[in-house]
C-alpha cells in the first residue's frame, strides 16, 4: 500500500454516544491516517458500501449498545460478500471476553475495551495493514 492507511470508524446500530468514536478518528487523523467517520446510527450495510466506495484499508467499528454479536458478524457478511473479506476490522466498546474471542474467530483482527490507549490503537494499524 503507497500512501496513508485509510480508516473509516463506524457507529453501527442505535447507539448514540459517539465521544470514544471520534477521540478515536481524530488519533488515526493526528497519527497521519485517512479517517473517514460514518456518523452515528449506520446500517451494516452503510458502513460496508463507505468502506468500499472509500478504497479503505481497515474499518473500525464503535459500539456500546451491546448489539455486537449481531451487527458486526453482519458486517464481516457483507464484506466477503462484497469480495472486501481482505478489509481489516478492529471494533471498540463494552464487549465481554468471551464475545471478543467469538468475534476474532469470526475474523475481526482486534477488539480495544473502554481505555484502550489511543496509542495501542494506532500502533495496531499500522503494524496491521500491508505497507
Amino acid at each position: 500500500m503507497a500512501g496513508k492507511i485509510r480508516v473509516v470508524v463506524a457507529k453501527p446500530g442505535l447507539d448514540g454516544h459517539d465521544r470514544g468514536a471520534k477521540i478515536i478518528a481524530r488519533a488515526l487523523r493526528d497519527a497521519g491516517m485517512e479517517v473517514i467517520y460514518t456518523g452515528l446510527h449506520q446500517t451494516p450495510e452503510q458502513i460496508v458500501e463507505t468502506a468500499i466506495q472509500e478504497d479503505a484499508d481497515a474499518v473500525g467499528i464503535s459500539i456500546l449498545s451491546g448489539a455486537h454479536m449481531t451487527l458486526v458478524p453482519r458486517i464481516l457478511e457483507l464484506l466477503r460478500e462484497n469480495g472486501a473479506e481482505d478489509l481489516l476490522v478492529i471494533v471498540g466498546g463494552t464487549i465481554p471476553a468471551d464475545d471478543a474471542d467469538e468475534l476474532r474467530k469470526q475474523g475481526v483482527a482486534a477488539v480495544f475495551g473502554p481505555g484502550a490507549a489511543t496509542t495501542e490503537i494506532v500502533e495496531f494499524l499500522r503494524g496491521a495493514v500491508p505497507a
